[in-house]
């Protein structure tokens, strides 16, 4: 059993040691700063500059944050507090099969849906054009796909919570909406940080729905209707081909160990925050 256990923990270490190992021969001719801070891609003239990937991975990942977390939270509470059992019962196994969805019918339902959406209906309501392929685009197929994960666990988050603390609540005179800010966020506050952040890890790491919406096209823009290009989706494009430009490979690999520590960061700052939250 405990060999079992050092197994499972070894294998964080040797992803990423595999992962250094492939993307040595990069960092050996350029340095991390460079390599991260810079907006020059011509792989022909030996440029790689990661910083328009970084950018879109972000954008994407906190545009899908801002629009599913408030949803997941506020259905769930309305899940667990206020409606019927009965609807509960149903919308479970629902909650199951979104997350059972594979990536690319997310994707194929972006292009046939959001893509023509943001294209037709919503750049030209802002007053701007786009193609649909956009960061906007990315990011609600990235929500969709992420509600599923973020909705189940903070209804299990609110089932935890003990009866008694909310019915002690009630029986003082607050409100059920008064309960549920002052006993349930506060109670669950740990789980519901978890929930986030197990989100956001996801919706970063995502490739196939993504990069078929998001445009695949190098540029740093604030506007959600521009074209992006998230890490996922150059090492999905491109492993494989064109392997034979010099360093080419060893790009490829070190965009896959930028994902790999950008989402050990971010889940290692969310384990911390929930351990604070749980000592004050």
């Amino acid at each position: 059993m405990r060999g079992g256990l050092y197994l499972l923990l070894s294998i964080p270490a040797l992803i990423a040691i595999g992962l250094y190992w492939k993307a040595a021969p990069l960092l050996a001719n350029h340095s991390f700063a460079e390599l991260i801070l810079s907006a020059k891609w011509f792989p022909m003239k030996g440029e790689f500059g990661f910083m328009p990937f970084i950018y879109s991975s972000a954008y994407v990942t906190v545009l899908s944050f801002f629009l599913s977390a408030p949803l997941c939270l506020f259905a769930a509470v309305y899940l667990t507090q206020f409606g019927k059992k009965r609807l509960l019962n149903v919308m479970l196994p629902v909650i199951d099969i979104l997350a059972g969805i594979p990536s690319v019918v997310y994707g194929v339902w972006g292009v046939l849906v959001i893509v023509p959406a943001v294209s037709d209906y919503v750049a030209p309501f802002f007053g701007t054009s786009s193609s649909g392929y956009s960061l906007l685009a990315g990011g609600v197929v990235l929500a969709v796909m992420c509600i599923p994960y973020m909705l189940n666990m903070l209804i299990e988050v609110f089932h935890t919570i003990p009866v008694g603390m909310k019915e002690a609540s009630l029986s003082l005179g607050a409100t059920h909406w008064e309960m549920v800010k002052h006993v349930i966020f506060k109670k669950g506050f740990p789980g519901i940080i978890s929930a986030f952040g197990l989100g956001i890890a996801k919706a970063f790491g995502e490739t196939i729905a993504v990069l078929m919406v998001v445009g695949n096209t190098l540029d740093i823009s604030v506007s959600p209707f521009s074209p992006g290009y998230p890490l996922p989706a150059l090492i999905a494009n491109n492993y494989g081909e064109m392997m034979s430009i010099p360093d080419y490979d060893s790009a490829l690999m070190f965009a896959a160990l930028l994902l790999f520590v950008i989402i050990l960061v971010i889940n290692l700052f969310f384990r911390y925050f929930i351990h604070k939250t749980e000592q004050s």
